[in-house]
């Protein structure tokens, strides 16, 4: 496959010599994506270590409590994967594009009509969440106490659900004009304060409330709002080159975010509801089972910072070269984007396919969790690098407003997970084999966005 990519590259025109004197339209590829991925990279890898930390501090309260929020987690994270992959995609492609053509007022529109859609889709979510959320998490398994501490922690983490989005999507904003260094400082600044508030509401320390479970998602709310509150004041400062500023409503800067985002977001949500799909089919074997699946995909998630970080800075990268006109060095920069995140992800994936159980030693010691944890790791693992080639190629095409394939691979992905679970639910087969139905949806998913990625112009 990486074969593939480079004999295509090998193709492609050298680039104009009459472009501007930009670093992202001129500038080496590889050291202009590591630029701009490298600080959300870092802080990403951070907050995704809250997570996994906040795994930890709840496995002191015992397996019922992990269980809890590893049913809330895959919902969680459908919601910010449809905020920052789905709908912060399309933000950040049109405001790359405008700032290619040089029209700064129209950057700064979409900024703004980032936030309405903000207000609008965190909205939804919390109302959606409140109301069915025990339903929910009853259809994945839960039940108990584990259900109880499970509803509890979701109300608290989606009532807070707007000032979250109104975060992700001004971060998107900024990184789409190119401003790498302050979304990535405001996440560092959260990750920090959650590793510090967290453990505190969690367990009580230092005389704070001992909340359990319901203290991990008061101090991710907390956080979030304070996060929100220091990116609106850079934006509304002489500082920040993407002014933060009421405009007119417009339809067509709506339809310039949503014609990508809201494909997008519907890929965001069949990949997370692949996870959940998983979570379920976990849940009809055992807490156990929902415990060792939850701590073994914490894992893929450690994954994410390095394929997002990356994946925007593509779309940024790829939006401003064709913004610019400049198509043939956007589709190089996709290559070389694809090339570097799957030699790295993959090289992870090779690691702990081999050496599972110190990772779920980590936070369980319940031989039953633990098996099923190495089970997965023993057959997705593997195909981490395959996985970063189908992320990296849908950021790409979200770059150039080109996500048809990449849709049809998530499309894909989704229909192989629902058979799993429905295979596992029905006693047809084990959760084993539903981990290798997965694989298998992986290496599917990455040749249609391979294909679709070869035959696919950009410059139409």
């Amino acid at each position: 496959m990486p074969a593939t990519l480079a004999n295509q590259a090998e193709k492609i025109s050298s680039q104009p010599a009459n472009l501007p004197a930009n670093e992202l339209l001129h500038g080496p590829l590889l050291s202009n994506l590591i630029r701009l991925a490298l600080p959300t990279v870092a802080v990403l890898f951070m907050t995704t270590l809250l997570g996994v930390a906040e795994t930890y501090f709840v496995s002191s309260l015992g397996l019922k409590a992990i269980a809890a929020t590893s049913l809330v987690v895959p919902v969680m994270i459908m919601m910010t994967t449809v905020a920052s992959a789905g709908i912060g995609g399309g933000v950040s492609s049109a405001i790359a594009r405008a700032t290619g053509a040089r029209r700064q007022d129209e950057a700064e529109s979409l900024a703004w009509h980032a936030v309405v859609i903000a207000v609008v889709a965190g909205g939804m979510f919390a109302l959606v969440l409140l109301l069915a959320g025990p339903v929910l998490y009853r259809s994945l398994g839960g039940s108990g106490p584990s259900l109880n501490q499970a509803v509890l922690y979701s109300n608290i983490l989606f009532g807070g659900a707007i000032p979250f989005w109104i975060l992700l999507l001004l971060q998107a904003s900024l990184r789409g004009a190119g401003n790498v260094k302050v979304p990535a400082m405001i996440i560092l600044g959260g990750a920090v304060a959650g590793l510090i508030l967290s453990p505190m509401l969690i367990n009580g320390w230092l005389g704070a409330p001992r909340m359990g479970v319901a203290g991990a998602g008061v101090a991710q709310v907390l956080c979030n709002i304070a996060a929100l509150g220091v990116v609106v004041v850079y934006m509304r400062s002489p500082s920040s080159t993407l002014r933060l500023r009421r405009y007119r409503l417009q339809r067509k800067h709506f339809s310039a975010i949503l014609g990508v985002g809201l494909l997008s977001a519907i890929n965001a949500v069949m990949s997370a509801m692949s996870v959940t799909a998983l979570t379920a089919a976990a849940g009809a074997v055992s807490v156990a089972a929902i415990a060792g699946y939850g701590i073994a995909s914490r894992l893929d998630m450690l994954l994410i910072p390095v394929m997002f970080g990356f994946g925007t800075a593509a779309i940024t990268l790829v939006g401003t070269n064709l913004g610019a006109g400049n198509v043939a060095r956007a589709r190089r920069a996709a290559i070389v984007n694809v090339l570097f995140v799957a030699s790295v992800v993959g090289l992870v994936g090779l690691v702990v396919s081999l050496f599972p159980l110190p990772w779920m030693g980590l936070f369980t010691s319940d031989s039953a969790a633990m098996a099923v944890g190495a089970r997965y790791l023993h057959v997705v693992a593997p195909f981490y690098a395959v996985i970063g080639v189908i992320f990296e190629l849908y950021f790409a095409g979200q770059g150039a407003r080109r996500i048809f394939w990449p849709m049809t691979a998530s499309v894909v992905r989704f229909v192989f997970a629902l058979a799993a679970m429905v295979l596992v639910l029905q006693g047809y087969a084990s959760l084993h084999t539903a981990f290798a139905i997965v694989a298998v949806s992986i290496v599917a998913a990455a040749t249609i966005s391979l294909l679709g990625f070869l035959r696919t112009r950009w410059d139409r």
